[in-house]
């Protein structure tokens, strides 16, 4: 068995079906496989969308410049589609060339959901962070249902905040002009939550330093275990591949 058949397992095929803007800064992107879904999946896991053929020799050469990492926004095995939320943020990329660029009728090869970015059991839910987090909280807080969520969520402004699930909604503050890597406005949000203790699961994601300064937060001023709280760093300014 070749090295391309060994991996054709973990790879389907896929087109584009639709394509819109949610906010002024984050694309839905619908996918529509060609074939069944039957990965197993968790609500906050991510599929890596093939940019370039890892396989080929430009992708061994150059592996950093083959596949992007999103966040499955919504999966319905029934219509063989996935959905995904995409953050257009500042910059260049292949990853983010792609997504900006994507049209209806595009094939698109797709490497199965990976990552351990989900909930757990536990009495109450914690989520805090920015645009990007919101693309993975969604599906995460749908999944819990009537279970006890409670969190904070940064943007730019009130345009630029993600519609997300849940009753009653998490807390939006909005940090204008200031940056959202090392974000105070964030971490001041969540030292204004009114949390039922320390017991619950905490989910922190989006920029890196942001997700420190939080859970380092949490752990000394809220005295949460380290164990309790799950980091999934996204970005961070000047570096890629950190999902």
């Amino acid at each position: 068995m070749g090295l391309r058949e060994a991996f054709a397992k973990y790879v389907m095929t896929a087109r584009i079906a639709e394509t819109d803007l949610v906010t002024p800064t984050m694309r839905r992107i619908r996918l529509v496989a060609d074939e069944p879904i039957t990965f197993p999946y968790r609500p906050g896991q991510h599929v890596r969308i093939e940019i370039n053929d890892p396989l080929s020799v430009y992708g061994i050469l150059r592996p950093s410049e083959t596949l992007r990492t999103y966040t499955i926004w919504e999966l319905d095995p029934t219509r063989r589609a996935i959905e995904l939320r995409v953050h257009l943020f500042e910059g260049e990329g292949i990853g983010l060339t792609w997504a900006r660029q994507a049209r209806p009728g595009e094939a698109v090869k797709v490497w199965w959901p990976q990552g351990d970015f989900f909930t757990r059991e536990a009495p109450f839910h914690l989520f805090v962070g920015e645009e990007t987090a919101s693309a993975a909280f969604g599906p995460m807080i749908r999944a819990l249902g009537e279970a006890p969520v409670y969190g904070v969520l940064e943007s730019a402004s009130a345009e630029h905040d993600l519609p997300m699930p849940g009753s009653p909604p998490l807390r939006r503050v909005h940090r204008g002009g200031a940056p959202a890597a090392a974000s105070g406005t964030l971490l001041a949000a969540v030292a204004e939550l009114d949390l039922p203790g320390n017991a619950g699961a905490a989910y922190v994601a989006g920029e890196a330093r942001t997700c420190q300064m939080v859970r380092d937060y949490l752990v000394r001023e809220r005295n949460w275990s380290r164990r309790a709280i799950k980091v999934k760093p996204f970005w961070t300014p000047g570096k890629r591949g950190l999902h």
